[in-house]
């Protein structure tokens, strides 16, 4: 009888903690689910054309959406000249997007970190570092009509915007 006593209070407690431990629900987003699938971006990024291929899908538990983006463009030894993989999530208790973008230029710093609450069919993501005054945008944006995302950048120093790179997302053939 003892040990049914026990059992029944460690099954009871377990039960009580479960929602303190508990994954957050999946994340389900009709407009991020635009971004499945594989892209060319093409634009000008820091004064410079560019060619870059993209691929998002669904990562861990469909917990984030998960970009690989790699540039054509090569170095003397045959590497990509810039390559990023970026993970976009959801703050369910804070109702924004998550963003951390990692790349080739190393460190994680709050740099690496952005947050957005969604305008219309964009995700205006805000990445600063705790060291630094200066805030830097990149905006998703989706064109349900021709069916391409935008990604634009801007460096904010002072208040003021200055653009960064202007891209447009196409659907790789």
């Amino acid at each position: 009888m003892m040990r049914k006593f026990h059992l029944v209070v460690i099954v009871s407690l377990r039960l009580a903690c479960a929602p303190a431990f508990a994954q957050q629900a999946t994340f389900n987003d009709p407009l991020v689910d635009h971004l499945v699938g594989r892209w060319v971006l093409t634009g000008r990024m820091d004064k410079g054309s560019v060619t870059h291929d993209v691929s998002a899908e669904w990562v861990l538990a469909h917990q984030y959406l998960e970009l690989h983006e790699v540039s054509r463009e090569k170095n003397k030894d045959g590497s990509p000249v810039y390559q990023a993989t970026v993970y976009i999530g959801w703050d369910a208790k804070k109702r924004i997007y998550d963003c951390v973008w990692l790349d080739d230029y190393g460190s994680i710093s709050t740099q690496s970190l952005g947050y957005a609450t969604r305008r219309g069919d964009a995700i205006p993501f805000i990445f600063q570092d705790r060291d630094d005054p200066g805030r830097f945008h990149t905006t998703f944006a989706w064109h349900a009509g021709d069916g391409t995302w935008t990604m634009d950048m801007d460096q904010e120093t002072g208040g003021k915007l200055a653009p960064f790179a202007r891209t447009v997302l196409k659907r790789a053939q």
